[in-house]
């Protein structure tokens, strides 16, 4: 005959099950922690390994003391920066000739014009995304009545 265990049994047996199941969730946070901790870690590692030949070419450029090859190289370094970023998924926000946006634009001077109003007429600094999110706006002067 199996023998029905006694409440005091039965108790025990939930609290064993409890302990075990806290440790197991305690030990699943350090896990996720650990896990969050390394993947920004090697994120920022890419980011710097893709950097490095920026930083080359940096130092080649300023040991150069000819103006245009200087001017050339600075030329490259921007290209390869650009490159680098854009691979990472950066865009630049299009934003002259353009109604504002203020989710992607911070207006920062207004120019009375005879057209219509809160068109863009001059960016006077780049804004940029990556996918959905804006890494900075573009700040820009609009038109206004």
């Amino acid at each position: 005959m199996d023998k029905k265990p006694s409440k005091k049994e039965e108790h025990e047996e939930l609290k064993d099950s409890l302990q075990r199941l806290q440790a197991d969730f305690e030990n699943y946070k350090k896990w996720v922690q650990t896990k969050k901790t390394d993947d920004y870690t090697q994120g920022k590692l890419d980011l710097i390994r893709s950097l490095l030949p920026l930083l080359d070419q940096m130092e080649l450029a300023l040991q150069n003391k000819d103006k245009d090859n200087f001017v050339k190289g600075v030329e490259m370094i921007f290209s390869e920066f650009h490159s680098a970023l854009q691979k990472e998924g950066l865009q630049s926000i299009d934003c002259v000739g353009k109604k504002v946006d203020p989710f992607l634009h911070e207006v920062l001077l207004r120019e009375k014009t005879g057209g219509e109003e809160d068109i863009i007429l001059q960016e006077l600094q780049k804004g940029y995304v990556v996918g959905e999110t804006v890494i900075r706006h573009s700040k820009v002067k609009v038109s206004s009545k």
